[in-house]
Order: structure tokens, then sequence, then C-alpha cells
């Protein structure tokens, strides 16, 4: 077992971050400070890595002439030398704002303090100085100004636009700061400083509020962030500041990837936006992405300047619990609005993706075999559109049912009826006797009349029914139509060669077992099929997953997949976070943990039925986990370097070796299992 405390967020390259809002009093360093302060208690308390204040927050911004009064900047250090003091029982690092002399000039500054420490103080390179700004008025611009001190508070700290924060040891974290214009000029100085490695960038902003202007920052903080592969703390001034021709409304917010974490309520005093940051995915992001490191290559002149100030940054001792939402399912958006856009466009790639095969190919058959399952109800539905798409007949898709041993009568049922409702060729191939005669040829017991349903047994049916759609797809003219999904090509849940890992084009081959059941309800409710067929999906929507290929059991239980390989819902989750960043295992346990641990906690997906709508405790996440480790990089990638065309259509990825997964079909599992060993706790 490790010696890192497995339920702490910072255990699992997460910190958390705070983006305050304090109310301010014009001119009042004393008061602004005992704000300040009541805030950063609050992040202490939330063992927050961070605390970002507004730009010129332990003065006020709106002071105007006032800014030029000793007594107010006398104030000002004094309170900085409180809040430095204060800093000494706080855990987290404090970056406020504050008017500071200079050689005789005056800067708008950002301060970092941690433990009684001033670490740095950053000044503001690009001053505004149109419309309602006139900060030229009154500050020094820090460009250029690099290598240099700063006597502030009673302390010696480095002064430049060349600081960049790191701390190493039990927490790295590097972080940049910036001030308000800073983000809204072509090239911000954060740009550099992620190339130089900054993970988190900060911001500490005034920006008065006009009406619109709350989403342009919102915009500009996730697009940074995204370009930059960082997160982006934002802070704005609120109440308390001057309204003599301005208003202010306390924006702040924290951004990831692109991504916004959390926001605080704007127009309100005393807010502060905590988010917990996920440094092992900016990390991945950064190491993954060649053209961040040739573009840092690229500008090494100017990220070779940076100055590093060490952070003295300990991890908590005590577990702290992760309080950002991780969604269920990272294939399905909880947000009913993003779901509908995603199935769209999956859907639409789909069509697109066999539309074009068939064009290329010149052929005008799609051949597929219906099981009344939910991958070839997609898969038929798919190839129904492609041909509209064509201009072709839908008689033109020659749909099979291949009835085996275990076929039930409602899939057979609602095979027949959905190729009927859907106005394609249908036809039924048996394949039980020739089933009996290769079992037979091969001496199996079956044959003997043995109760014998090994994998040799299904995969005869398995392999019979690939077997009799490509020889149909000759006979007609036809090209076979894939219908095995991604969830199923990471478990290797699919007989290889002739099998169901074959096909001539895969169109569900990017598309997981929890998103493609998404994807018949928006095709069911889009309009695009008829009232009976829309019951009809969501009858097959209903039916237990299952291969059909061993007869059902004692009391009627049919074969269940999931009792097998575990449920999608886990091993969906676990094929997202392994394959896309590369997590760890008992990163990606304990953040399942946090996804399904507890069934009330954050949203669900649109019309995830009732009974399925519960959680998982942390053994059967474990236990789940350890087989989709074993089953995906030992047992399984030899199926994966053979797999047929298909489109990609996921952030996701995909697993195909021409694409997103290049992986040796000969590894084992033993460096993901032994570090789910070391680096989790026994159920």
């Amino acid at each position: 077992m490790s010696q890192r405390p497995f339920h702490c967020l910072y255990s699992h390259e997460f910190a958390r971050v705070g983006a305050a809002v304090p109310r301010v009093e014009p001119a009042d360093p004393g008061f602004n400070a005992l704000a300040t302060l009541e805030l950063a208690a609050r992040g202490h308390e939330a063992r927050a890595a961070v605390m970002v204040f507004p730009e010129l927050g332990v003065s006020a911004y709106a002071l105007d002439e006032l800014l030029f009064q000793d007594a107010v900047l006398d104030a000002t250090e004094a309170a900085l030398a409180r809040i430095a003091v204060a800093s000494r029982e706080l855990f987290p690092v404090l970056i406020v704002g504050a008017p500071l002399r200079r050689a005789g000039r005056l800067y708008n500054a950002a301060v970092a303090i941690h433990r009684g420490r001033i670490l740095g103080v950053v000044p503001k390179t690009y001053l505004p100085n149109y419309r309602e700004f006139y900060e030229r008025r009154y500050f020094t611009s820090g460009a250029g100004e690099r290598g240099g001190d700063i006597a502030v508070a009673g302390q010696t700290a480095p002064f430049g636009v060349d600081l960049l924060f790191r701390a190493q040891g039990e927490l790295p974290l590097s972080f940049h700061v910036e001030i308000c214009e800073d983000l809204w000029t072509p090239i911000p100085p954060s740009s550099a400083a992620a190339l130089a490695g900054a993970e988190v960038l900060i911001n500490l902003s005034a920006s008065n509020i006009t009406i619109g202007k709350a989403e342009t920052r919102r915009l500009l903080c996730a697009g940074q962030s995204r370009a930059a592969v960082a997160a982006y703390v934002y802070t704005a001034a609120g109440p308390g500041e001057s309204t003599t021709d301005l208003a202010w409304d306390g924006q702040a917010g924290v951004f990831e990837c692109g991504e916004r974490l959390a926001e605080t309520e704007r127009f309100q005093g005393g807010q502060v936006a905590f988010a917990d940051v996920d440094l092992g995915r900016i990390r991945q992001e950064r190491m993954r992405l060649n053209t961040f490191g040739d573009c840092a290559a690229e500008e090494r002149e100017r990220t070779s300047r940076f100055r590093v100030v060490d952070v003295p940054l300990e991890r908590p001792r005590e577990a702290v619990a992760l309080e950002r939402t991780i969604e269920r399912f990272p294939f399905v958006p909880s947000d009913p609005a993003r779901l509908r856009e995603d199935c769209y466009e999956a859907y639409n790639i789909q069509v697109q993706g066999l539309a074009k095969r068939l064009e290329a190919t010149g052929v005008r058959h799609a051949v597929i075999g219906v099981s009344g399952g939910l991958d070839s109800t997609q898969a038929l539905i798919v190839a129904v559109r492609a041909m509209d798409r064509l201009g072709l007949p839908r008689s033109n898709v020659l749909a099979y049912s291949l009835p085996g041993f275990a076929t039930s009568k409602s899939t057979r049922a609602n095979a027949l009826a959905l190729m009927a409702s859907l106005g394609v060729t249908s036809g039924e191939v048996d394949i039980r006797p020739a089933a009996r005669q290769m079992l037979a040829d091969m001496g199996h017991p079956f044959a003997k009349g043995e109760k014998v349903y090994d994998v040799t047994f299904e995969n005869v049916q398995a392999g019979l029914r690939t077997d009799y759609l490509f020889r149909l797809a000759n006979q007609h003219g036809g090209l076979v139509v894939g219908t095995g999904d991604l969830s199923e090509l990471a478990l290797g849940w699919c007989t290889y060669g002739v099998g169901d890992q074959m096909s001539h084009y895969n169109v569900n081959a990017s598309v997981s077992k929890t998103l493609i059941q998404h994807l018949i309800r928006f095709v069911a409710e889009s309009g695009d099929v008829d009232g009976e067929t829309a019951k009809l999906l969501m009858d097959i929507l209903a039916t237990e997953i299952s291969p059909e290929l061993v007869p059902a059991g004692e009391g009627g239980a049919i074969q269940s997949t999931q009792a097998i390989v575990g449920p999608y819902a886990l091993q969906d989750f676990n094929l997202f976070y392994l394959t896309r960043y590369g997590f760890r295992p008992s990163k990606v346990a304990w953040l399942a943990l946090n996804a399904w641990g507890d069934a009330a906690r954050g949203r669900w997906p649109q019309n995830v039925p009732g009974a399925d709508r519960r959680a998982y405790d942390y053994g059967e996440i474990r236990q789940w986990l350890e087989v989709f480790l074993r089953r995906f990089f030992a047992q399984s990638q030899f199926k994966r370097s053979a797999m047929p065309n298909g489109p990609k259509m996921s952030s996701g990825g995909s697993l195909s070796p021409r694409g997103d997964w290049r992986a040796p079909s000969d590894a084992g599992a033993k460096a993901w299992l032994d570090e789910l060993e070391a680096n989790t706790p026994k159920p």
C-alpha cells in the first residue's frame, strides 16, 4: 500500500485553487487586508493550494489620484505586512494586488505570499489607456523588468515579469501571474510562461462590468486555458469599489483546458470560486501534443528568461475529498443540450462514413446481420440513412436474422419487425444445422448431446454468422457492415477473424456501449422514424445485453455480457481515462469512486432508466478495473490490430491501429496491475 493517502485529491495530481472576491473599501488597506484574510481563512479550511485576489485589491482599484498619496501607499505596505504575518498559519499561497513603489516609480503589482514570506512581486506589463482606463497616468509598465528585487513590507523579494513560481517535492505545482489587460493582448505573458512550464495561469483583474462583458471574459479565459494547455484562474474587482463612473461585478472563475470548472455569483461580495484542477491531465495533454513542445522549442529564447521562484508548498497530511464533479459517463454528457448535439454529430458521422465507403467502392448493397440487440440496431439505422443520402432504395440494405442455439423469441421478433419497419430487404439464415455439422466434424461433446457450452461452442456460432454474411455479400455484390462497438473492442468481447470482429466497414467502431443506447433513443425521438418504429426501438433499448450464444440456464436466466466482462458503465469509464489520458490505475479507481460512489451526487444523462441509476462501491470498482486491465492490455490487442475501417467520432478517441491506438499485441498488463496493487487499498 502506498504512503500517499488514497482518498486525498493531492495524491492524484489534483490541486485546489480559489478565485476570491472580497469586499473592499476605497483607500482603506486595513479594512481590505482583513477582508482578504477572511477569505484566505476559507481557503485554508478548504486546503486550497493557491488563493487569488483582485487587481489592486489591497488598496482598491478605483482610486485615481489617490494612488499618488503617500498615506495610501504606506498603509498598503503595512497591510501587506499584516497579510504576510497572518499567512504563517495559512496553507495556501496568497496572490494579492497592490500599488507598490520601486526606484521612484509606481507599479500595479501582484504579490505572492506564503508562510510569512513575500515570494515575489510581478508588475503589470500592459497598461490600458483608453476609454475608462488611464493607468499610464499613474503606473509604470513592467515591460523589460527582469532580474530585479523589491523591498516591500520589510522584506526583499524578486521583482519582475520574468517570475515563474514552482513548488517541488510533495506537491509539485508551477504557476505564473499576470494582471488584467495582459490577457487581452495578442500574446499574453502567460503564453510564454505556459511554454516555460507554468501549469496554473493566474490573472488578477479589476475589469469593470458592462453589458455582455462577462461572457467575453469567460471566452478569453477558456480560450487561453485551451491554447496554453493549462488551468486559468481569474478574479475581478467586485462590490465596494467606487462606482463614480464604473460598476463592478466581481466575476471570478477557474478554467481548465478550455472548460469552465467554477465561477462566483456575480455582484456579490465575499465570494470564492474553488475548483480542483487536474494537473495530471494538463501534464498528459502537453506530453501528447507535440505541437505544444514544438512551440516551446521555437520560443526557447523567451522562455529561458524566466526566473524560477521556489515555493515550499507541502501536501496536506489529512485526506482532502474531491469537490469537482466527475461525469459518470465520459462518452455521454449529462447536459441535455450537449447530449443532443453529440448524438446528432455521432449519428451523422456514422452515416457519412458508410455513405462515402459505398460511394468510393461503387458498391450499391450493404449486408448486415441483425440480432435485435443494441449494436446491430444502430448499424441498421445507419445503413438505411446512408442509402437515403446516396439516393438509393432502402431495399439495397440486405439484412439477415441469423438465429443460433440461444436466440430468444423476443430478440428475433424485434429483429424481424425492425427490418420490416425500415423497408429493407430482409432474410433469415438458421445457422444451427451448419453449427451442428461443424461441431460434429470437430468431435465436440455438444454433438453427442452433452451440454458443453464452451468458447468453441460460442465461436462456432459467431464465426458462422460472419461467414454467411461475407458469402452473402459476395453473392449480391455487397459490403458487410460491422456492428461491434468500441467497448467490445476494448474488452476483446468479439470473435477474432471469421467472427463479429471482422467486416468490410464498421460504423460502430468508435461508439461506446454507453453512448449507443442514446444514439438509438436520439433516432427514436428525432422524427426520422414513424411511431411504431420508435416504439420498437424503445423495446430494444430495454433488452438485456447478451451475445445469445449459450442457452438460458436454470430459471431461464440468459447469458449476460456484463456479468462476465463487467458493467459497461464502469468499463467505459476505465476505457476513457486509461486510453485518452493514460492515467495510472489508482487514479482511475479514485476518479471512478468519486463519479460512481454516490448515486445522488451529480447529474445523470437524460433518459437513463431508474434501475440503472445505481452506485458502485469501492470493491466493485476495483474488481472490474482489474478485469479491464487484464482484458485490455494483455488479452485483446491482437484483435484491435486487425480491426476493419470505421470512422472516429469522439474526443475519447478510437482503438484503430491506424489512428489513436497503436500498441504491441504481445505486451502484458503487469505494470498496470502492479500499480493498482501498490497504490490502492484492499476492499
